[in-house]
């Protein structure tokens, strides 16, 4: 990487290729700084330790779902539900494929996965964050007229983040090996959710 590049950087981005290429749990800061030219002391500057280099990653180096979803929560009835929702999920179906690889090694290790969930918890993060900001931006949306009122968001929510988080790891032993396109995935999902949620057709 360029000579130039802050450390801050260059440790997110050593962060991010040896969370791809050997996992979440053999990616040591150890290793990671060395990867990216600086001391281990020079990371735990930037970084209190691995899980909020973690976190850092998926915040600045995955797709931006977090974001989408709080700034949709905060002004319900902007562009139509249908947009809003397929780019929800064209989002989350990125976040989810890029993220799988990267977190797939702690399901491996009991302990290391507990002592994670437990830092997560610390941090106030973890994977049921992006439920729960679905589940708001539903319940603004419910609020605003567009999605029925008997509808359970929560589960609606579920289902949509939960089939994108599926297909990251769905369809490997596919004979092809390959995955539905993203785009065409999300328009899917959303056509099938809105049927059940929305008080029109979904184009408000």
């Amino acid at each position: 990487m360029p000579s130039g590049t802050p450390t801050r950087e260059r440790i997110l981005d050593a962060a991010h290729e040896l969370m791809l290429t050997v996992g979440l749990a053999r990616a040591t800061t150890k290793e990671i700084a060395k990867a990216a030219g600086c001391s281990e002391a020079a990371l735990y500057k930037h970084f209190a330790g691995k899980e909020e280099l973690f976190i850092q990653v998926l915040t600045e180096r995955l797709p931006r779902l977090t974001p989408l979803l709080g700034s949709l929560t905060a002004d319900p009835g902007r562009g139509t539900l249908r947009d809003n929702l397929t780019d929800i999920a064209r989002e989350a179906t990125l976040f989810y494929e890029q993220s799988f690889p990267i977190a797939a090694s702690l399901y491996a290790e009991t302990q290391l996965k507990r002592r994670h969930d437990e830092a997560m918890r610390q941090l106030g993060r973890g994977p049921h964050m992006p439920i729960r900001g679905l589940d708001a931006y539903l319940r603004a949306e419910q609020d605003a007229g567009r999605i029925r009122a008997d509808a359970d968001t929560f589960a609606a929510a579920s289902l949509l983040l939960g089939a994108c988080a599926q297909r990251a790891f769905a369809y490997d032993a596919a004979p092809d090996g390959d995955r539905p396109p993203a785009d065409a995935f999300a328009r899917r999902l959303v056509t099938t959710l809105l049927a059940a949620i929305s008080v029109a057709d979904g184009t408000r």
